[in-house]
């Protein structure tokens, strides 16, 4: 990492930063209504990836992690497990570290 470099975050930070700022407002809207602002914000980084700047794409990027993160909060999910135990070994689908499923396979 440069000076320059911002800190990387984990996805466990992450998600106590998300749940010490807004957990309040996102038990009360729930699951389901937290899910449908993650779709807006999908739909954003969607238009952002099309026609965007590159300062418009990391934006949105951000809010879409920032919005799992708030989803997975609310469903009481430790997001860093969930990705170290779903791909922590390997590709799910031909437990490798690096892929080499069929291209017109979801992994």
């Amino acid at each position: 990492m440069t000076e320059s470099s911002p800190p990387d975050v984990s996805f466990r930070e992450l998600q106590s930063l998300i749940r010490k700022m807004y957990f309040e407002k996102d038990e009360e809207r729930g699951v389901d209504g937290t899910f449908m602002w993650l779709m807006e914000e999908v739909g954003e980084l969607a238009a952002a990836l099309r026609q965007g700047t590159h300062q418009e794409k990391c934006g949105e990027f951000a809010d879409v992690i920032a919005w799992l993160a708030t989803i997975a909060n609310v469903a009481g999910v430790d997001l860093g497990a969930a990705l170290h135990d779903k791909y922590g070994s390997g590709c799910p689908g031909c437990d490798k570290f690096v892929c080499d499923c069929p291209i017109d396979e979801k992994p």
